[in-house]
């Protein structure tokens, strides 16, 4: 599904690389984690391989064509959905509006996209009436939610999320990776959850590391080859 071939990537000078020479796969079915300290990289991760921006060097293939051709724009509208850790809920619309107008524009094939969303929505707390009331007007917690329901509601079969239960309680977080879990194992989608919280990354299939500018697997088929470090 999602590949990632010599990938180098830095800000100011090429001696100050976040990441060297990073081969990786991602499979449709499974649900990732990616651990790492904080600003080892992470969050920039996300963004080259959602699209948002280009590595310095190396290339991101989706279903085997780098997203240079596939358009950068047009791969992040048809072919991912990204969980983003500041929501990026369009401000001026309702909780069931920001999900059902990120379906039309990725074209979902559900009939009824109003009711479909609203049936995500309770699966999270949402009731009908918190999800007609504008964004704004929700809580942290609650907007964090909402935004994690537009990735799933879309027919992207790739879905990245950036620290997505960052705001949320214990009971929710629990909510929120069994539904990550339903859309990697049911679904078929690959799923790519960026985390710093161990407890979210055992419920995982895979682990990864991100520690000395690569990426180390550490737990891959329910068997951790090494225990998670404290972030």
């Amino acid at each position: 599904m999602l590949e990632v071939k010599d990938l180098n990537h830095w800000y100011t000078t090429e001696a100050d690389a976040l990441y060297e020479n990073v081969h990786l796969s991602f499979e449709p079915g499974k649900l990732y984690a990616i651990l790492g300290s904080s600003g080892s990289g992470k969050t920039t991760f996300v963004s080259l391989i959602s699209g948002l921006d280009l590595p310095k060097k190396g290339d991101v293939y989706y279903d085997g064509t780098s997203i240079k051709k596939i358009g950068l724009s047009k791969f992040r509208n048809r072919y991912v959905s990204i969980v983003f850790q500041s929501y990026n809920l369009l401000p001026y619309m309702s909780a069931l509006e920001n999900i059902v107008s990120a379906m039309d524009i990725t074209q979902s094939k559900q009939q009824d996209r109003k009711k479909y969303a609203l049936s995500m929505l309770e699966k999270v707390g949402i009731t009908e009436e918190l999800a007609k009331k504008n964004v704004q007007k929700l809580s942290g917690g609650q907007q964090q939610r909402v935004a994690i329901v537009r990735a799933m509601c879309c027919d992207a079969n790739l879905v990245v999320a950036d620290e997505p239960t960052g705001n949320l309680d214990e009971q929710n977080s629990k909510e929120i990776i069994e539904l990550f879990k339903q859309l990697a194992h049911e679904q078929k989608k690959t799923v790519i959850v960026i985390t710093h919280e161990k407890e979210i990354a055992r419920e995982c299939d895979i682990v990864l590391e991100l520690k000395n500018k690569k990426f180390n697997v550490i737990k891959e088929n329910k068997t951790y080859k090494n225990e998670p470090e404290d972030y």
